[in-house]
């Protein structure tokens, strides 16, 4: 059983967005927290496209990620919300970028079990220098907004993602080249 469920389909009957491919799957023992599906212990989010060129995903948290009971610990919204805007930044730039700052605004607390919708949006556009921002918002099943994260983010050069992300040298060029595929300058 994994502790947080993930969808690829859209809730409440919404048209599905085409999945997203993350550069990360090409590593061999990818193991992020948040969107490797080989993490046992992690989040296994499976990102969707939105029709606004954002990126979107559905989640529901079991009791491995309780505060409070019933209610999901905070930093976990906090953490879907980095992964999501980071992973838009890196899928919209074909570059790799490391979170600097973020916002997070709590509106309701999330509950153990229940439905949500967290989505992702940028204006940055490939060939901008950086630092870039973005801005992720969890939803309830009603469509209702419980959590607001603005965030900005670094982009490193491959030579500085080698180096922070401990990559091998084949590691790295595989990497590379899966974010050559995405760049459009």
């Amino acid at each position: 059983m994994t502790a947080l469920s993930t969808e690829t389909g859209s809730p409440a009957g919404e048209p599905a967005g085409e999945p997203v491919e993350l550069p990360w799957r090409v590593l061999p023992d990818y193991q992020c927290f948040g969107c490797s599906p080989a993490n046992e212990r992690g989040l296994r989010l499976r990102f969707r496209h939105t029709p606004d060129g954002g990126i979107e995903c559905t989640l529901v948290f079991d009791r491995t990620f309780e505060s409070y009971p019933g209610v999901v610990h905070g930093g976990m919204s906090a953490t879907v919300c980095d992964e999501i805007m980071g992973n838009l930044l890196v899928l919209r730039l074909g570059v790799s970028v490391f979170t600097t700052s973020m916002r997070t605004r709590y509106i309701e607390p999330l509950e153990i079990g229940a439905t949500y919708r967290c989505t992702a949006s940028t204006d940055a556009v490939a060939g901008d220098k950086g630092p870039y921002t973005a801005q992720a918002q969890i939803t309830d099943a009603a469509g209702q907004a419980v959590v607001f994260v603005s965030g900005s983010y670094q982009p490193v050069t491959p030579e500085q993602a080698k180096a922070r992300m401990a990559m091998s040298d084949d590691e790295a060029r595989l990497v590379d080249e899966a974010l050559s595929a995405l760049r459009t300058d």
